[in-house]
């Protein structure tokens, strides 16, 4: 016997839904700003000959790319089940999230080996350029951040795009920073040094988004989910003495799903005890998907009792 529980697919649909059609604007707009920054970044960079301002390009590139995958993961989500996805495809936001990562770390390597290579080969950079290209960076991220800012504590794709695009703001307030050391001193080494520091910024960003999305594809235990403590809770209800083949694993970045095997000697408890215990998940462990087996007799009768057997 089992019980299955989950947000009415109405109510879900309709939330994936209206993120889209809150959002889709917001998307569309912001990899058209960014774009056309990347672009004339990217050129002015290489015109002022100044890496800093390179650097700043590849990762406001990587943000466009970003910002297209969400938006593609984020329809694609909407998806209704099929025989053969059948869940859909929900777990396309985790694949976004896992390719964005490793494209940002393929990009900001490229940029590091500049970066040391132009402290052995130092070059003139117009500091003018630097300053004025990367304030217009300030104005363009600071939009594109404020487009996602009402929806940032809703959606998570959404409040990605929200600190990405704020952080990037203050990444291009570092280059404006550089620019105006270089043109006070004339320093040369200023400029890889800041796309050093840039590099790190977006190696330390990245790398959390990484571990997450990796441990996701892999069916992990999301990083918001306490097992234990889910664990714990399952076993303390009442008639339960003994839980076993629990997993918890991520449906797509902001979906969680549970199944586990509940022993209750005492015979099945209802449905009404059921539905209480899948409301308790999905309201204290943001765990909306959870499918409960009952089992009356003994625990080793389950092929699956023991916690090394999958």
């Amino acid at each position: 016997m089992h019980g299955h529980s989950h947000t009415p697919g109405q109510e879900h649909n309709h939330g994936h839904a209206h993120a889209h059609t809150t959002f889709g604007a917001a998307f569309a707009i912001g990899i058209a700003l960014n774009l056309g920054f990347v672009v004339v970044e990217g050129a002015y960079g290489l015109l002022a000959n100044s890496m800093a301002l390179i650097a700043d390009a590849g990762h406001n590139f990587s943000d466009v790319l970003g910002l297209a995958m969400a938006w593609g993961a984020a329809i694609l989500v909407q998806r209704k089940p099929s025989q053969r996805f059948t869940y859909g495809l929900r777990s396309s936001s985790i694949l976004a999230a896992l390719t964005n990562a490793v494209l940002l770390l393929i990009s900001v390597g490229a940029i590091a080996i500049e970066a040391v290579r132009r402290f052995f080969e130092p070059s003139p950079v117009a500091a003018e350029t630097v300053i004025i290209v990367a304030a217009i960076g300030i104005a363009v991220n600071t939009i594109t951040a404020v487009l996602f800012m009402s929806g940032r504590h809703g959606d998570l794709n959404v409040r990605g795009a929200f600190l990405h695009m704020a952080a990037d703001a203050a990444v291009s307030a570092g280059v404006v920073v550089a620019g105006f050391a270089i043109a006070a001193t004339s320093w040369e080494w200023i400029d890889p040094v800041v796309s050093l520091a840039i590099v790190a910024v977006i190696v330390f960003g990245t790398w959390s988004l990484l571990r997450d999305a990796v441990a996701m594809s892999l069916q992990g235990v999301p990083a918001s989910v306490d097992p234990q403590a889910v664990r714990e809770f399952l076993a303390g209800q009442p008639g339960v003495t003994a839980i076993h083949d629990l997993h918890i694993w991520a449906m797509s970045t902001t979906e969680t799903a549970l199944t586990c095997h509940l022993v209750v000697p005492g015979g099945y408890p209802g449905d009404q005890a059921l539905a209480t215990i899948t409301a308790a998940l999905r309201d204290r462990f943001a765990i909306p998907h959870a499918t409960l087996q009952i089992e009356t007799g003994d625990e080793t009768q389950c092929a699956l009792a023991p916690d090394h057997v999958v």
